[in-house]
């Protein structure tokens, strides 16, 4: 990862699993200038966890981050302002995160049906656990009655989608005290454990969300490695990105439009220079 610009990671291990930790840097654009061009990273997903760090978007309030500094320090959360569109919100381990990488110019250039179109992914993994979740009305996300169990905020630049979701699977909730999660005062948050009663480990979250994504996407997922994707970027092939077969660290997708870019994702918001 490294080699592709992303910075150092911290290897973490969960269910025997094995996954990416990213520390929350600058993910977003770091990828065009080592390889040049959007249009030469294919459509894909990239699927993580971050070390704990709360995300100010670019509609954020300052005041909803609840802790002081020092709590925040004390307990090991960042703070980063993020390029996306919507307020605040947190990753930490046992939220699994997506970064979709779509050429919206094959998809009718619809921010709003794509944001729709995510909503539906989660959607339809939770179903899996017959878990019943849902849409509200003007508060981007997937929730399950009044708490909220996936986050979305995106960015878009020349029709290539950045940010993505951020799905509860197993996160300390607790960290969710020190903000207002997206600016929506008198709503929660919850994760699948939580709903489930259950342990979840995030490689069957991971699997549910892809099986998930051809119904919606049209678009049959792939796995290959890092450095198969890092090729198709440098050749500008449309083989995607995917979950690794060795250490499950991205899941990707193999659909015949191609582009690119990344940043994280979290909130409600649908930012963007076009």
């Amino acid at each position: 990862f490294q080699q592709l610009g992303l910075g150092s990671v911290n290897i973490g291990y969960s269910n025997t699993a094995m996954w990416i930790v990213f520390s929350y840097i600058w993910l977003p654009f770091m990828i065009v200038p080592v390889y040049g061009a959007f249009e030469r990273i294919p459509d894909s997903l990239i699927l993580l966890q971050h070390s704990p760090v709360i995300t100010l978007g670019r509609a954020a309030d300052p005041a909803h981050v609840l802790a002081a500094p020092a709590e925040l320090a004390r307990r090991g959360i960042a703070v980063r302002e993020a390029s996306r569109g919507g307020d605040v919100t947190l990753h930490a381990p046992g939220q699994l995160v997506g970064y979709p990488i779509v050429d919206l110019r094959a998809r009718g250039r619809d921010v709003h049906r794509y944001l729709r179109d995510l909503e539906e992914v989660l959607i339809g993994a939770l179903a899996g656990w017959e878990i019943a979740a849902e849409r509200v009305a003007g508060a981007t996300g997937v929730w399950v009655g009044r708490e909220k169990v996936a986050a979305i905020g995106v960015g878009v630049k020349r029709w290539v989608t950045h940010h993505g979701f951020a799905l509860n699977v197993a996160t300390d909730l607790a960290l969710f005290d020190t903000i207002v999660p997206c600016g929506l005062v008198g709503r929660g948050v919850t994760s699948i454990e939580r709903l489930l009663d259950r342990g979840v480990s995030m490689e069957e979250a991971a699997s549910r969300v892809t099986a998930a994504w051809p119904a919606v996407f049209a678009a049959r997922l792939v796995e290959v490695s890092a450095q198969q994707w890092a090729s198709a970027v440098r050749s500008g092939s449309s083989l995607a990105i995917t979950r690794s077969r060795n250490t499950r660290t991205t899941v990707g997708s193999h659909w015949d439009p191609a582009p690119p870019s990344i940043t994280p994702a979290a909130c409600s918001g649908e930012s963007a220079a076009r």
